[in-house]
């Protein structure tokens, strides 16, 4: 009894350093690594020195330092550029808060024609990482995207608020103290915008404030970041922790665990984080430390991955409202470009000067607004293929179909599965799977059966008695996931069969390198929205950088940016030799996006930046902007461009 007894307090002891329960001097007996860079302000678009970025950022790892040596025994601190995978190894917790080295490089796949058909992303660790971490704000796509985490970028657009907590949850809890203060705050206006995902709405939900200050009520302070809701608990190892005012759904993720990673989506530093918020974070770095030694089961390698959620979006779409507001924006678009035109002749008549902007309307042409057909072919492809421009049989075709949908690697795309369909069982659902492998034993359609193994499993095997006996062992154990690419799994270790995403890796592998052979390029893509070209090019006024932008359709960039929203404008940045002059951005008149004041541009847009005087040298002109369509902002993009006078 007396060994039971000194056993059971040794296994007491070692669980509380393991899980982070304090010590006598209220610290978590926990050894954190901080991985720092990040600036204490908004870097996109910024113009502030590299020193000034600099310093920000010892600024900020500082704050991060202070608040964690407060509660942790064993606190160690390193800048982004200088980190390596393996330094993890020697701690409980790695914070990520700077971006660190990419050990592959973004690439772009290509079909024959020079068509992007797919983007594998940048990797910044390696693929069995089992290391417990938190990632702060973006820091979560950029370490997770590569290999395959839940915590994708749906949008950077997080501001301060936390709500739809789950307060029951440990982070709230414990070791340290928590008082949670709520109060009750108007339902995010955006979230509105998405109520076929989430109907009937209350006007105002319970709040908790995280940071002192966010982007919204505080220019040029960092934004945080939310991932997809949807598919996100398809696994067993995914928690939903919290969401946030954002500009996005009402249950987008801003701070949730997927296996041995935490996504914790606010951007502010501890210098900017209230008190409560600082010890829920504390008991955040306890409990994700309990996961060290585990990595994702499920991977998301396509963040656009369609579940069956996304068909709420597009029944939205198969309505006459959203046909009619696109039409409304460019009616209105053409309404102000034909009076600004009006204005710019009369000041002309009146011999007065004109301003560059005032130049180009009087060349102001109105854009004809889109057809019925033309915009069912952008947003509803499949049914457009069946359907035609028969709208009213949208919506009954869709729930119809539902039930025996699957999503390809593409940015949501669905595809009917007429295997399933012929079966009447749903996708996702055990008894096909069950079918399938019984129709193999019977030799009964055996290629559907074979058609279906194939497109829902992760498995080799060759034998009928080979899938019979893996399913009858693994049954109980077996989930479907529809973000991790519609495949059935096996709850366990990744090594258990039909839980090797390499198995769809090599085939895709080979089906990349042909296309990638035969690769020409200069097309926009889903992957790849917008193809960006120029040229310094004369005119009756002298010269002038020439811009001409292809964006994919179903997207958008920013022209201008209401104060209420997020998204980053385009920006035209030119940089001469000495001797000639920048003159003044001149582009089109945008349409409104929204009522607030962002407007956009869609299809395709031409900018000029008009240069005066004489020269030879360089010319550079950098180019920043972000690209949406209807379900996801895509993280914002500089390209810089050069030519020579």
């Amino acid at each position: 009894m007396k060994k039971l007894l000194i056993a059971l307090s040794c296994f007491m002891l070692a669980g509380c350093s393991s899980s982070g329960l304090l010590n006598n001097d209220g610290k978590a007996a926990l050894k954190v690594l901080y991985v720092g860079g990040a600036a204490e302000f908004e870097t996109f678009g910024s113009h502030r020195s590299k020193e000034g970025m600099e310093a920000s950022a010892l600024e900020r790892t500082a704050a991060w330092e202070a608040m964690l040596k407060e509660r942790f025994d064993s606190v160690a601190t390193v800048m982004g550029k200088e980190y390596k995978a393996e330094m993890s190894k020697g701690y409980d917790v790695t914070i990520f808060d700077g971006t660190i080295p990419a050990t592959r490089q973004r690439e772009l796949i290509r079909d024959a024609a020079g068509k992007v058909t797919k983007v594998i992303p940048a990797q910044r660790l390696p693929e069995d990482f089992d290391c417990a971490s938190i990632a702060i704000g973006q820091q979560s796509e950029n370490i997770g995207r590569g290999i395959g985490t839940k915590h994708d970028w749906y949008c950077l657009c997080l501001d301060a608020h936390a709500h739809g907590m789950k307060l029951d949850h440990a982070i709230f809890r414990g070791p340290f103290k928590t008082d949670i203060s709520l109060e009750k705050r108007p339902t995010p206006e955006d979230a509105k915008h998405y109520e076929y995902f989430t109907p009937n709405l209350p006007d105002s939900v319970m709040m908790w404030r995280v940071q002192t200050k966010g982007y919204m009520t505080d220019e040029g302070f960092p934004v945080g970041m939310v991932s997809r809701p949807w598919g996100y608990l398809d696994g067993p190892d995914t928690e939903f922790i919290s969401s946030g005012v954002c500009a996005k759904t009402i249950d987008a993720v801003a701070i949730g665990r997927h296996a041995n990673f935490l996504h914790w989506g606010f951007a502010a530093s501890p210098a900017y984080m209230t008190e409560e918020a600082k010890a829920v974070f504390a008991n955040a770095v306890c409990y994700i430390a309990q996961f060290k030694g585990q990595q994702p089961l499920v991977r998301k390698y396509s963040d656009r991955m369609a579940t069956r959620e996304y068909v709420k979006e597009l029944k939205y779409m198969a309505t006459m409202e959203p046909y009619e507001t696109r039409v409304g924006w460019t009616v209105e678009a053409n309404k102000e470009g034909a009076k600004k035109q009006a204005e710019a002749k009369a000041k002309q008549a009146r011999g007065e000067k004109l301003t560059a902007e005032e130049s180009y309307y009087l060349n102001f042409k109105p854009s004809e607004p889109m057809s019925l057909e033309d915009y069912l072919k952008r947003y509803h492809r499949l049914a457009y293929i069946h359907l035609g421009n028969d709208l009213d049989a949208y919506i009954p075709f869709y729930e119809e179909n539902t039930p025996y949908i699957y999503g390809l690697d593409g940015s949501y795309e669905i595809q009917i599965d007429e295997d399933a369909k012929a079966w009447q069982i749903p996708t996702g659902d055990i008894r096909l799977l069950e079918r399938a492998v019984k129709s193999l034993e019977k030799g009964e359609e055996v290629e559907r059966a074979e058609r279906i193994l194939e497109r829902y499993t992760l498995c080799t095997f060759e034998t009928p008695a080979e899938w019979s006996a893996w399913f009858k062992k693994y049954r109980k154990q077996i989930f479907f996931t529809e973000a991790g690419g519609w495949v059935y799994m096996v709850d366990g270790p990744q090594t258990l069969p039909g839980n090797d995403y390499k198995v769809r890796e090599k085939k895709a592998a080979a089906a990349a390198r042909a296309a990638e052979m035969a690769a020409a390029g200069g097309e926009t893509s889903q992957e790849e929205p917008v193809q960006v070209s120029g040229s310094v090019v004369k005119n009756e006024r002298g010269m002038a950088v020439e811009l001409k932008m292809q964006i994919h359709p179903g997207f958008h960039i920013y022209r201008t940016v209401a104060a209420s929203d997020a998204y980053q404008p385009l920006k035209v940045s030119v940089t001469a030799p000495a001797g000639v002059t920048v003159g003044e951005l001149i582009a089109p008149e945008a349409k409104a996006f929204g009522t607030a004041g962002t407007t956009i541009y869609e299809d395709a847009v031409s900018v000029m930046v008009p240069l005066t005087g004489t020269a030879s040298g360089e010319v550079t002109c950098k180019v920043e902007w972000q690209c949406c369509d209807a379900h996801v902002c895509m993280p914002p993009v500089e390209k810089e461009l050069k030519w020579t006078l």
